[in-house]
């Protein structure tokens, strides 16, 4: 008799948690909302993040001169920074005022002042300067003047050492100006691109965001169609803890483990991105990435109390993330009280462990915090899903009771 009895309660708890994946399934295929954050956002914004900057690098930056020594020497130190990859000089100015018009016009993105006293300097065996002015529009503008000038400078200043070393021999002369020799090897983004270092953590952050926002929405309507406006409904079903949670998780997985091969896998090799990293590692990694931002958004979703709402509460946390996560900014340089905020987080731990594997070529023991501190936000925010629903559970329940009452008692 117990035997029948636990076979029936287990027969009966896997039909129904087919049926609440049956009902969130047809619920997510049939909401347009839902569709454009679980399936297009995902498909088609990498595409159009990877397109701009596809690049990776800016090249022929616009620039103007504001050349006041007019000498030969600042002529030339001119025509080695328009002969750069980096840097065109697209004008030469008169005075700042005219300079700062062609910026102001977005004909230019910088300006080269050179003084005076440039040339004058230099004769002397005093110290010259060189200004430059830019407008901070883009920082990879400012990269590519700041790295242009500061390398042309130093191919100046030892040509006018060598000048002065007349009486030495040409080996003399080298090991003079260039005593030590150094090699300067930028480690897995050797072309020192935007595109290398910002995207794979760009991609590990839609699918935070557009499970989010997506799982958001569905809970608005769900609310929406409930007459009590309850986030479960009132069937025998749903009367369960684990058949809802589990068989919404499943619907929700059944989406993403299609999105994740896309968006980590097809959309890097689209546009040449890293991937050094092992592909069962990567899968290995990104199950309890994906497991604690379903029970994460699930949890967040249940106080979301209409659709609209969701935009305000979330949207504008993806600027925050992924500065907060130390990729796009320096981890050393954020405070201590964002650190421990972005720790709530899953896309924290899970673009750091996905950079590491896929652009580093680390192994999974290699990501070892990173993969433990998934596991525990999974078993976390797993807790916390299973009370939210429970509690949903009970108040149902109990509001269906107060309206049989109310009903009967008329």
């Amino acid at each position: 008799m117990a035997r029948k009895s636990f076979s029936k309660i287990m027969k009966k708890g896997f039909f129904d948690l087919f049926i609440v994946w049956k009902d969130e399934f047809m619920h997510v295929i049939t909401d347009a909302g839902v569709l454009i954050f679980f399936l297009v956002a995902p498909l088609g914004y990498p595409l159009l993040y990877c397109c701009i900057y596809n690049n990776e690098v800016a090249k022929e930056v616009p620039m103007v001169v504001v050349d006041e020594s007019n000498s030969s020497r600042s002529r030339e130190f001119t025509r080695l920074c328009d002969a750069t990859r980096d840097v065109k000089v697209v004008g030469r100015c008169a005075n700042m005022s005219e300079a700062e018009a062609a910026l102001n016009e977005k004909k230019a993105y910088g300006i080269m002042l050179i003084p005076k006293d440039f040339n004058k300097n230099i004769v002397r065996g005093e110290k010259s300067y060189v200004m430059l002015y830019t407008n901070m529009s883009s920082l990879l503008y400012y990269k590519a003047f700041l790295a242009t000038l500061t390398e042309v400078s130093l191919e100046m200043n030892e040509d006018i050492q060598i000048s002065k070393m007349a009486s030495l021999t040409d080996r003399q002369q080298e090991v003079e100006v260039t005593p030590l020799t150094y090699e300067h090897v930028t480690y897995f983004n050797p072309q020192s691109g935007f595109a290398s270092f910002l995207i794979p953590a760009v991609l590990v952050l839609i699918i935070q965001q557009t499970l989010l926002m997506g799982i958001s929405l569905l809970v608005g309507a769900a609310r929406d169609r409930n007459t009590f406006r309850n986030l479960v409904p009132i069937q025998n079903h749903y009367r369960g803890t684990f058949r809802i949670v589990f068989g919404k998780t499943f619907c929700y997985l059944t989406f993403y483990a299609i999105v994740s091969v896309y968006l980590l896998w097809v959309v890097p090799r689209l546009f040449d991105l890293p991937q050094m990293g092992d592909r069962l590692t990567v899968a290995l990694f990104m199950l309890p990435f994906l497991l604690s931002c379903i029970f994460f958004s699930m949890t967040l979703s249940a106080f979301v109390r209409d659709r609209e709402s969701s935009f305000v509460i979330f949207i504008f946390l993806s600027l925050i993330l992924i500065f907060a996560s130390g990729i796009s900014w320096p981890a050393s340089a954020v405070p201590a009280y964002w650190k421990a905020f972005s720790y709530v987080f899953p896309s924290t731990f899970g673009i750091h462990g996905f950079v590491k594997m896929n652009t580093m070529g680390a192994t999974l023991h290699d990501v070892g915090f990173e993969y433990l501190s998934l596991w525990v936000l999974t078993f976390v925010y797993f807790i916390t899903a299973c009370l939210v629903y429970r509690w949903q559970i009970l108040r149902s329940e109990r509001i269906y009771q107060q309206s049989l009452q109310k009903s009967t008692n008329r």
